[in-house]
């Protein structure tokens, strides 16, 4: 597989997984009442989709077709945190608890990629520094579950 190629095809694996953050984080908003707690959700949800674009304008520059959907697990995961939002009512707890979850696994992703080396040098730099963001959203995330137990 050609270097831009791979690339492409993490680039939209990224924009899928990014797509799913930002929808869980809209989905968390509306089911929290604290207003601290919602704007910071939906400021991350903003965020995620700003940066869905960027990565989809980087698989643009490498020649690629960059996704514009949110994952099929992501969409499922969405369904059953609002049915489990629903069913528990407005538990910051909960909600947080899988907004973290969520954050635990778009960190993950996002660490892979940065570490990858047979990406091309801008693209690298890209997803580094998109790394360093998801990675301080998470740690908050982190920081707000911690303080709420």
């Amino acid at each position: 597989m050609a270097a831009n190629e791979h690339a492409v095809d993490l680039l939209n694996g990224l924009i899928e997984t990014t797509l799913d953050s930002a929808h869980g984080y809209k989905e968390a908003a509306e089911h929290v009442s604290s207003p601290q707690i919602k704007r910071s959700f939906a400021e991350r949800a903003d965020r995620r989709l700003d940066l869905s674009r960027q990565l989809q304008q980087e698989v643009r520059r490498l020649g690629g077709e960059p996704k514009n959907e949110q994952s099929l697990l992501g969409k499922a995961h969405n369904k059953f945190a609002a049915l489990k939002g629903a069913m528990t009512g407005d538990n910051v707890k909960s909600v947080v608890d899988e907004v973290e979850r969520g954050e635990d696994a778009i960190k993950g992703r996002y660490e892979k990629a940065a570490s990858e080396t047979d990406l091309p040098m801008e693209t690298r730099q890209f997803v580094q520094t998109a790394y360093a963001s998801i990675k301080a959203d998470h740690d908050d995330v982190s920081r707000l579950k911690h303080q709420l137990h």
